[in-house]
C-alpha cells in the first residue's frame, strides 16, 4: 500500500467508535479524559492484563491524564488470555461505583472491560447471568479502549467473549451498548509484541475477514473491508516478523485489524470461531489465533464451493491463481495452509495435544455452548454435527 500516508500523524476514523489512529495516538487519552470529565465522570475502572499496560508506556500517559481532569481510578490488572466470568466479576466488584471503563490491552482485556461496563450499569446481574443469556444487555457505562494488539478489532465492534469455567463454555455476547465510544490505535505501542503474538493476532484478523465475507449475511461492505484486510496482512505481516520495530508494518497491520473487526461486525463469523471457542475453553493456555489457524484450512475446504467467487477474490493475496471454480476447494485450502506455514504457524491440532479421542467432546461443546449455534446458523452451508466433525478431523494434521 503506497498512499503517502504519514504514519506519525494521528487521524480520526469514525465508525460507531471514534478511533484515534496513528503513531502518537496514545496522547489522545487527554481528550478522552476531558470528555469523560465534562460528563461528570469522577471514577473510572481500568481493566488490563498483567504488565503490557506499563511496559508499552501507555500507563504513563493514562495516570496524569485522569488526574488532570480529577478522575479517580481503580485498576484491575489480572486479565489473562481467554478471560473468565470469574475475572469479570472481580473487576466489577473492584470497580463498584465507577461511571466508565477504560480497557488497555488486546482482545482479552477489552472483552473483560466491555462485560464489566454492562454489569456496572446493571448491578443486579453477574457475569454468569450475562454469558448464560439471563438478560439482554441494553445499557453499559461508557467504554474507552487503548488497543495494544493488531488482531481482534474489538476496539470497533459490539462483541465480547468470556469462558464459563465450570462447564468449559466460551460464549459470546453481541450488544450495541458495548461499542467502545473511543479507541486509541497507536502502532508505536505494539513494537514490543513477541513474534508469536505478532503472528497470531494478525492471523485472527485474517479469520475475521474470511468468515465475514462468506457468511450468509455478508454484504458488499463486509467484503470490501475483508478484502483489504487480508491484502494488508499478506503484505505487512512478513515485514513485522522480520523486523518487530518496523512502525510502518505495525501501522498497516493495525489498520488491517480494524478493517477486519468492522468487517465481522457487519458480516459476523461462523465456523472457525464457533469451533475454536471449545478448543481454548478446554485448553485455556491455547492462543486464540493459533486455534483459528489450525482450523482455517479445513474450514475453507468445507465452505469454498458455497462461496467460491468471493473467496477466490479475497484469498488471492495468499493463494494467487484461484479462478473461483467450486472444484478448486482443495487447492484453496492447501494454499492457505501453505501460507500459514510460511509465516510460522506450523502446528495442527495433534501438535497441541488434541487427538481423535477428543473430537466427540469438542463437537458436543460446539452444539451446547451458548451463542455458538448463532454462529453456525450464519455458515454458508449446512452446519450440522457431521460438518463440524469433519472440520475437526481435517484439522488434526496437515492437509494431504
Amino acid at each position: 500500500m503506497k498512499d503517502n500516508i504519514n504514519i506519525n500523524e494521528v487521524r480520526e476514523i469514525r465508525l460507531k467508535t471514534l478511533v484515534y489512529f496513528g503513531c502518537g495516538a496514545v496522547n489522545k487519552i487527554e481528550d478522552i479524559a476531558a470528555a469523560l470529565a465534562k460528563r461528570g465522570v469522577g471514577k473510572i475502572l481500568v481493566v488490563t492484563g498483567h504488565g503490557a499496560y506499563k511496559s508499552t508506556g501507555a500507563w504513563d500517559k493514562v495516570v496524569p491524564a485522569l488526574a488532570a481532569h480529577k478522575i479517580s481510578h481503580v485498576l484491575y490488572d489480572k486479565v489473562t488470555p481467554n478471560p473468565t466470568t470469574i475475572q469479570i466479576d472481580e473487576a466489577v466488584a473492584l470497580g463498584h461505583g465507577a461511571q466508565a471503563v477504560l480497557c488497555i490491552g488486546g482482545g482479552s482485556p477489552v472483552d473483560t472491560g466491555k462485560s464489566a461496563a454492562v454489569l456496572l450499569a446493571n448491578p443486579q446481574y453477574n457475569a454468569d447471568d450475562l454469558y448464560k443469556y439471563k438478560f439482554a444487555p441494553e445499557k453499559a457505562v461508557p467504554i474507552a479502549v487503548i488497543n495494544l494488539t493488531h488482531g481482534t478489532g474489538t476496539e470497533v465492534d459490539r462483541v465480547a467473549v468470556a469462558t464459563i469455567p465450570e462447564n468449559e463454555f466460551k460464549p459470546a455476547i453481541v450488544a450495541d451498548c458495548i461499542y467502545p465510544e473511543w479507541a486509541i490505535d497507536d502502532p508505536a505501542l505494539m513494537t514490543g509484541l513477541s513474534e508469536k503474538q505478532t503472528r497470531f493476532v494478525s492471523i485472527d484478523a485474517v479469520n475475521h475477514a474470511v468468515e465475514a465475507v462468506s457468511s450468509v449475511i455478508a454484504s458488499p461492505w463486509s467484503v470490501t473491508l475483508g478484502r483489504e484486510a487480508i491484502a494488508l496482512v499478506a503484505s505487512w505481516l512478513p515485514k513485522a516478523l522480520n523486523n518487530p520495530k518496523d512502525l510502518e508494518a505495525r501501522y498497516y497491520l493495525l489498520y488491517a485489524s480494524m478493517l477486519a473487526g468492522a468487517s465481522f461486525d457487519n458480516g459476523m463469523l461462523h465456523y472457525t470461531h464457533a469451533l475454536e471457542h471449545p478448543l481454548s475453553a478446554v485448553k485455556p493456555d491455547l492462543t486464540h489465533g493459533l486455534g483459528l489457524a489450525m482450523l482455517l484450512p479445513a474450514v475453507i475446504k468445507h465452505i469454498y464451493a458455497a462461496r467460491s467467487g468471493v473467496l477466490a477474490d479475497v484469498l488471492s493475496p495468499l493463494v494467487p491463481g484461484l479462478s473461483g471454480a467450486p472444484s478448486e476447494a482443495d487447492n484453496a485450502a492447501k494454499g492457505v495452509e501453505d501460507w500459514l506455514f510460511s509465516v510460522g504457524s506450523t502446528h495442527k491440532l495433534a501438535d497441541e495435544g488434541f487427538s481423535a479421542d477428543d473430537i466427540d467432546k469438542l463437537v458436543e461443546l460446539v452444539f451446547t455452548t451458548p451463542s455458538l449455534d448463532i454462529l453456525l446458523s450464519l455458515a454458508p452451508n449446512r452446519a450440522d454435527r457431521a460438518a463440524v466433525r469433519e472440520i475437526y478431523v481435517n484439522s488434526l494434521h496437515r492437509l494431504a
